[in-house]
């Protein structure tokens, strides 16, 4: 179980589990697309990166595999740990840049296989002081996860909440926001199921269904602290609750929305493609990736 999340951009609560069934059946939704203390960080640079025992020891080819950093620095090739201290550039959204570091990093081990987790902090040049890049409620530092690609954090416009590929640009998912959860839910972006499949609009229509962004214009309609059960065909997450149908989502938001929703009004997306009978297993075939459902209690 996760907690919740209060804005979106704003600071994330810590990731808790005392249950264990955060990868697998219902969950606690939030708001949050991603949650850093700088709010306005919308991507990292791979390019430009220094090691961590010189920072004019500019890295080169700077790359992402899964979650797991790769480059050269001078003639030797680097990866996993040694990019420990090492400092990127970060972009704001008013075009201005951040410097940021890696003052941590927890390999991936045990059922999380290929996540390996970063803990990162930004300079603050006001103050001439490093400070979390992905703060607790409480001002500790939160890990993150490097992910390749960025994401649109527009609200209520077309393309708000959607994933831009661009290989130059990466970013650190805090963790406790939808990006980074939807990684723990199983849907790694960068992975592929056994037949090949890739995980990454699976991953996308997860960030849609955690905040609820049933327009697909990253406006999220979720009320904090409710349930959530979702699941999809490939069997990453499966239907373990008789709960109410709440809607079915793709990488562009709800495929269809029932009248049982975490939304405190009545849905309406003047976009959204006329779908009878929601919820039904066919429609996974027809295009849908991802279900969900919220308890009875949810519900008219």
């Amino acid at each position: 179980m996760v907690e919740p999340e209060p804005t979106l951009q704003s600071q994330v609560a810590a990731v808790a589990a005392p249950n264990g069934r955060n990868l697998n059946g219902r969950n606690l939704n939030g708001r949050n697309l991603n949650g850093t203390a700088l709010g306005a960080l919308v991507s990292v640079n791979l390019s430009g990166a220094t090691a961590a025992d010189s920072v004019d020891d500019t890295m080169r080819s700077v790359w992402l595999e899964g979650s797991v950093f790769h480059g050269f620095s001078g003639e030797r090739e680097v990866s996993g740990m040694d990019f420990l201290g090492a400092q990127f550039v970060g972009n704001l959204a008013d075009g201005q840049k951040v410097d940021l570091r890696v003052d941590a990093i927890e390999p991936a081990t045990g059922d999380s296989g290929d996540i390996w987790s970063y803990r990162v902090s930004f300079f603050d040049a006001a103050e001439g002081t490093w400070k979390p890049a992905c703060p607790a409620a409480d001002g500790s530092a939160l890990d993150a996860i490097p992910v390749s690609g960025t994401w649109n954090y527009r609200e209520g416009v077309a393309g708000g909440g959607a994933r831009l590929e661009d290989p130059t640009l990466f970013t650190f998912a805090c963790e406790g926001a939808a990006i980074a959860k939807c990684i723990h839910f199983g849907y790694r972006p960068w992975a592929t199921t056994a037949d090949g499949r890739s995980l990454a609009d699976h991953h996308q229509a997860c960030t849609r269904m955690v905040r609820a962004d049933y327009c697909g214009d990253g406006t999220s309609h979720t009320k904090d602290g409710n349930w959530v059960n979702l699941y999809d065909a490939l069997g990453v997450q499966q239907d373990t609750e008789a709960w109410l149908m709440e809607a079915e989502w793709t990488t562009d938001g709800a495929r269809c929305v029932s009248s049982s929703t975490r939304s405190t009004e009545p849905v309406s997306c003047p976009n959204m493609p006329e779908l009878s009978g929601c919820g039904q297993q066919g429609h996974f075939r027809t295009g849908t990736l991802l279900m969900s459902e919220v308890p009875p209690a949810t519900g008219p």
